[in-house]
């Protein structure tokens, strides 16, 4: 963990696209943290296809780097499109280079999703299937809130930027219930410490 007054949220975003609804709502979480809290975001988008001959040969600076970036969060913020009912592709893969470091970094790790699509049910799919992979690498989702932004044409403008108020809220909310959730955790992690070493 770091600075015992500050939680720093590290943002994973499931699109690589630049003008993306997806970045455009992770910018209202940066835009929307309360005091104490800040949110950045992590690059994915060179990080090579998942290969075990690769990784028999090292992991990849981009794997390593954002490996670190991870164990030096005190929360991951997913935020993600929902392709095929699923997560996309560049995610997974992502997950999947960085289950294999050494430490497992997001083990015990506090974490929240949230999503926008078009469609009506705003990523809700996909969303859960990252709850289940969450299971195995053992993250600690936060419940609720759930933000799950769909309908993305009637809330973003022609850049990406989120426009709507009630969704505004609803992402200031996420990010300050996640900053509370590790808080906790880190509470109980540092009781558990204490009892050890007395």
């Amino acid at each position: 963990m770091n600075n015992r007054d500050t939680i720093n949220i590290l943002a994973i975003v499931g699109s690589l696209r630049d003008g993306s609804v997806n970045r455009g709502a992770l910018q209202a979480a940066i835009d929307q943290a309360p005091a104490g809290v800040t949110v950045s975001e992590a690059a994915i988008g060179d990080i090579p296809l998942f290969n075990e001959d690769t990784q028999a040969a090292g992991f990849p600076e981009a794997v390593t780097r954002l490996g670190q970036q991870i164990g030096r969060a005190d929360a991951v913020l997913f935020v993600t499109p929902e392709y095929n009912y699923s997560i996309p592709g560049v995610l997974k893969n992502a997950i999947d280079w960085i289950s294999r470091l050494p430490g497992q970094p997001f083990a015990g790790k506090p974490a929240a999703i949230m999503g926008v699509s078009p469609g009506n049910t705003g990523t809700a799919r996909a969303q859960y299937h990252l709850r289940q992979i969450g299971v195995f690498l053992d993250l600690h989702f936060l419940n609720k809130p759930e933000v799950m932004i769909g309908q993305s044409m009637t809330k973003f403008d022609a850049s990406g930027q989120l426009t709507d108020e009630d969704t505004l809220a609803r992402i200031e909310t996420l990010v300050a219930a996640l900053a509370n959730w590790a808080r906790w955790l880190r509470t109980g992690s540092d009781v558990a410490h204490e009892s050890a070493a007395a």
